[in-house]
């Protein structure tokens, strides 16, 4: 920008003429200051307005002694102009100094008309959503690989993480979790006995609500139900806190230390969803023959020693270790998608958000499509 000291301060002019039809000229004449003050672009836009419209604006600075930012304003203004009645602006004319402050603080709405961003086409958003699969597929492989490599390493004593962690983990994912399992699953429980009782009473079965109940709890609802409330409780967390520490970069202080993130962050919390889980599962499938038995015992007149009895001679072991076996594997799926995404996480508070929430769905997807798959190799083998 030049300097103010030792020249005249002309006063700031700016003339507009027509050297050509098509072409509009604006000279810059005088000292250009912000304090001095700078004309305005009415003539400008009366020029631009009157006749036949111009289709190029360029400038003529030769007559410009010193400047300020009041010229870069002037100048904005006629961009602004010129770009909304779509006239091509020629800054060739100006001070090398102000062409390069302009270039800076250009926008693609004021070098034209307002750019339009190009609309994909449906093959093109084919291909891109097939190609976002396929790297999440990979991505998602290659974090199952390292769980599997790390889980391998623990007989061995290759595990990094500590036992204090395991400890707070398995109390957070066990005694913490117990209140919300309770009434989920003693509301299952009712649910089922009293829909199931609307059914029997019309063939004078009421007595088999207990065995209906029973097998419902011990074999699939159990599970899935103690499944779905720690992916949306504790696989979430997983997320969170692993998102958290992405955001603060101390998953990144212990790569650099030399500890892996997968021993010391992912397998004490695999492990104690692990053995968590199936326990959780235990006490939900009593909690669900409980609720049955309280409405057995108040709609039906069935006494509770009835109920017992029947609900003991319908279940086996075969159908406690299926849901057992189920649940095991519910509890892995849901620390392996909180544990994902919380890693996959960007580097902001609502990507921590986010990571969080896609934990839950991933969470709760994985466990409906093993538990079919689950139920329909059981039924083959059992």
């Amino acid at each position: 920008m030049a300097s103010l000291k030792g020249i005249s301060r002309a006063p700031a002019e700016l003339h507009v003429s027509r050297p050509a039809a098509e072409t509009l000229l604006v000279r810059l004449v005088g000292t250009w200051s912000l304090l001095g003050g700078v004309p305005s672009i009415a003539d400008v836009q009366a020029q631009v307005d009157a006749g036949p419209r111009p289709q190029r604006l360029a400038f003529d600075a030769r007559g410009l002694a010193s400047w300020d930012s009041g010229l870069l304003v002037v100048v904005r203004d006629i961009a602004d102009l010129c770009a909304r009645r779509h006239i091509a602006l020629d800054r060739s004319g100006l001070p090398a100094g102000l062409q390069r402050l302009l270039e800076l603080a250009v926008v693609p709405e004021q070098t034209g008309a307002p750019r339009e961003e190009p609309r994909e086409s449906v093959l093109a958003r084919v291909g891109n959503w097939t190609m976002a699969l396929a790297g999440s597929a990979r991505d998602t492989l290659g974090f199952i690989g390292d769980a599997c490599l790390a889980l391998v390493k623990l007989p061995q004593g290759g595990g990094q993480f500590r036992g204090s962690d395991l400890a707070l983990l398995l109390q957070e994912c066990g005694a913490q979790a117990l209140p919300i399992v309770t009434l989920i699953s003693f509301l299952v429980g009712t649910i089922l006995a009293f829909m199931g009782s609307v059914q029997l009473q019309q063939f004078g079965a009421q007595v088999y609500v207990a065995d209906l109940v029973g097998l419902a709890m011990v074999l699939e609802l159990g599970a899935m139900m103690t499944a779905v409330i720690m992916a949306g409780r504790t696989g979430a967390a997983f997320a969170a806190q692993l998102g958290t520490m992405r955001v603060n970069q101390e998953i990144d202080a212990l790569t650099t230390l030399g500890i892996s993130p997968m021993e010391f962050l992912v397998v004490p919390r695999l492990l104690a969803l692990v053995l968590m889980v199936p326990l959780l599962t235990v006490y939900a499938d009593l909690m669900g023959i409980l609720g049955g038995a309280v409405v057995s015992a108040g709609m039906l007149n069935i006494s509770y020693e009835a109920y017992f009895a029947r609900a003991q001679a319908a279940l086996s072991l075969t159908a406690l270790a299926q849901g057992l076996v189920k649940s095991a594997i519910y509890g892995v799926l849901v620390a392996l998608s909180g544990c994902l995404r919380g890693l996959q996480s960007g580097r902001s508070a609502a990507a921590v958000g986010a990571a969080a929430t896609s934990a839950v769905v991933t969470g709760i997807v994985c466990i409906i499509a093993a538990s079919a798959l689950l139920t329909v190799i059981f039924h083959e083998v059992w």
